[in-house]
């Protein structure tokens, strides 16, 4: 099998490659403030400039940060279509970047599809059959794609 047709599946943050999760507890450093987790921020930017975004960022653990975000009662930017990609990718690029062990892992992928694999997710995730968008994984080898292209001579 070539390496450009190998899957990489993703999900829980203790199998390999679980540091590809947004759940995976790598503080990021977005806008002078430390976020526990990428889910931490990308839920928080729902709700930017208001008192929801820092009390998702405080939020204990993703799970809570997630369920936070998903509370309709909070005031959703009404923007919020239209640049969640950014933010995710915003997000999933300042962990690479600020943490070498997920960058060097990313990097030894290779040209491998990056998967994450869940039932959960149709968007972000592959909706556990490969229906899904794959979002997520998506982004990763984008910025993996970009790390590849400043290395070669």
């Amino acid at each position: 099998m070539k390496s450009e047709n190998k899957v990489i599946n993703f999900y829980e943050t203790d199998k390999p490659y679980g540091c590809f999760s947004n759940f995976a507890k790598y503080p990021i450093e977005i806008q002078g403030k430390i976020w526990p987790t990428s889910e931490h921020y990308f839920q928080a930017q729902k709700f930017e400039g208001t008192e929801h975004e820092e009390q998702i960022r405080l939020a204990r653990t993703p799970m809570e940060a997630a369920r936070m975000g998903r509370e309709r009662f909070r005031p959703l930017r009404s923007d919020w279509e239209e640049i969640k990609l950014a933010i995710m990718k915003e997000a999933v690029k300042a962990k690479i970047q600020q943490h070498e062990t997920v960058r060097d892992i990313l990097l030894s992928t290779g040209n491998c599809v990056l998967v994450e694999h869940t039932k959960n997710d149709e968007f972000w995730g592959d909706n556990g059959d490969g229906t899904g968008q794959n979002m997520l994984g998506k982004i990763l080898m984008e910025i993996r794609a970009e790390y590849g292209s400043q290395t070669r001579v």
